[in-house]
């Protein structure tokens, strides 16, 4: 008998989801990814959940109404890593008329049974404040409604709540080897430590390294119909004061958002160029910082400079090949692809997908297996990951309730700290009762208790799983202060 139910591949979004989707269904499931959690594309995304405007315009109406339908599933779900976010569109003067975008603002805010949300309006930008920050203040724009998502955070919380559900989670586990019979056995390799593990069914969860993982691994040398798409976003030093994101044309048709970032920055993003090979490590090339940069000088009346840029970063989507010349025309909506023989086991290939409808994907992964491992019903819609349970226009009061217990704490530490935990945030700060009981304070106001905690409770190994997607604070640290978070961990590793 097969050790686990279900084995997945990758540890992004995608296969977090569908290894917590399964493990509420009393299956057994196995984890394995080579690095950290969201290490690869599902740490590098614009970190919106939307239904996808621009979607409108190329026709994709069914994949635009069931990311709208997850858009306000998603943040009650998770309403401390999910917020809502208003985004100011200008009106372009030779590009989609106003009447264009009219239409497409009230078929997105109708197609999806918007409940939560409120709906688009016109904005007077000669006169509105959120005019102010633009380059040219021509008269009327639109105002509309979508979230802005901690991306990183939230595939870590999906994989916890797989693992209190009774995954088993393995970061920097390597599967080197599959071997296909009636069951998968699979040769796992723990930075050099050798380990088997048998599955019913094999999960390809692994996002950009689906071909190289199903070609090196698999041994499979049939074709996968799968294009690759790199997106890069830059961060600088905040152009606008108010909480408005921006979402601005571009002239090769294009839309450009620009968001605001942790407070003191802002995200402008993203690209759409066609990539291949290996996708470990990518980064940004120089032209794609001018771009965005020069994106952003012909719509805000700040100038940017690519030495401007506090940090970049790049992402490559894996996306269903069908057949568009372009990358920015290829569907973002997914595909599962169950390769199921007579006398083998099952093996399931999931192709694109969004971080805003990875829960829908996950449970129509498990959906399609059950009748292979005996799954039991869906059971994700009206859950909530570790943290999410209360209201989702809550997270005032929680901070409100945790700066009343913890008085010592500032305000914007305890805004940081309920975004980041919501609910669980009195797991993280433990028995405290003053600052100098949460340990020493490394840098910006991470202290040795959160990073403690990030340890025990969510595979966090190195300096980078911290700062970057556990935390954002990378764009606080100092060099020394980095080498000092470093030391600290090792040495809790050592204790451990």
């Amino acid at each position: 008998m097969a050790e686990f139910d279900l084995a997945v591949v990758g540890g992004g979004i995608n296969g977090a989801g569908i290894a917590r989707d399964a493990a509420g269904r009393s299956l057994r499931v196995l984890l394995v990814e080579q690095n950290d959690l969201a290490s690869g594309t599902s740490s590098a995304s614009t970190k919106l959940v939307h239904g996808g405007l621009r979607y409108l315009e190329e026709g994709w109406l069914r994949l635009v109404r069931e990311a709208l339908l997850e858009r306000e599933v998603m943040l009650r779900m998770a309403p401390h890593l999910i917020r809502p976010m208003r985004f100011v569109l200008p009106i372009e003067p030779g590009l989609r008329p106003a009447w264009m975008l009219r239409l497409g603002l009230f078929v997105y805010d109708h197609l999806g049974g918007r409940q939560i949300l409120p709906p688009a309006r016109v904005v007077d930008l000669a006169h509105d404040p959120l005019g102010a920050p633009l380059r040219h203040r021509r008269g009327r724009g639109f105002e509309y409604s979508d979230c802005f998502a901690d991306d990183s955070r939230l595939v870590v919380l999906t994989a916890l709540d797989a693992a209190e559900r009774g995954a088993v989670i393995r970061t920097r586990t390597r599967c080197i080897g599959a071997e296909r019979g009636v069951e998968w056995r699979l040769v796992l390799d723990a930075r050099g430590r050798r380990d088997l593990a048998t599955a019913r069914v094999l999960v390809n969860a692994t996002g950009p390294w689906l071909k190289l993982f199903a070609n090196g691994v698999l041994r499979d040398s049939a074709p996968l119909p799968a294009r690759l798409d790199k997106g890069s976003h830059i961060v600088v030093r905040r152009l606008f004061e108010h909480n408005r994101g921006y979402i601005v044309q571009t002239r090769d048709r294009r839309v450009v958002f620009a968001l605001p970032f942790e407070r003191d920055f802002t995200l402008i993003g993203t690209t759409d160029a066609a990539f291949s090979g290996d996708p470990s490590g990518i980064a940004p090339a120089l032209d794609e910082i001018a771009y965005l940069c020069g994106v952003a000088n012909q719509h805000f009346s700040a100038r940017l400079d690519p030495a401007d840029v506090v940090w970049s970063f790049a992402g490559v989507r894996s996306l269903y090949d069908d057949g568009s010349s372009k990358a920015q025309d290829v569907s973002r909506d997914y595909v599962l692809a169950l390769d199921q023989q007579h006398g083998e086991a099952p093996l399931l290939n999931v192709y694109g997908g969004k971080i805003t409808t990875y829960r829908r994907l996950a449970e129509e992964a498990v959906d399609r297996l059950g009748h292979i491992v005996e799954a039991g019903p869906a059971w994700t819609k009206g859950s909530h990951l570790p943290g999410g349970d209360f209201r989702h226009d809550g997270i005032e009061a929680l901070a409100a309730m945790t700066r009343k217990s913890r008085p010592f704490l500032n305000e914007a530490h305890v805004m940081r700290l309920v975004r980041a935990y919501g609910t669980r945030v009195e797991r993280v700060l433990g028995p405290a009762r003053s600052l100098e009981e949460l340990g020493p304070c490394i840098g910006a106001d991470l202290t040795a208790s959160e990073v403690r905690y990030l340890v025990e409770q969510e595979w966090a190994q190195t300096a980078d799983d911290v700062l970057w997607r556990r935390t954002k604070l990378g764009l606080r640290f100092s060099s020394e202060e980095r080498a000092r978070l470093a030391n600290i961990m090792a040495a809790m590793a050592g204790g451990a």
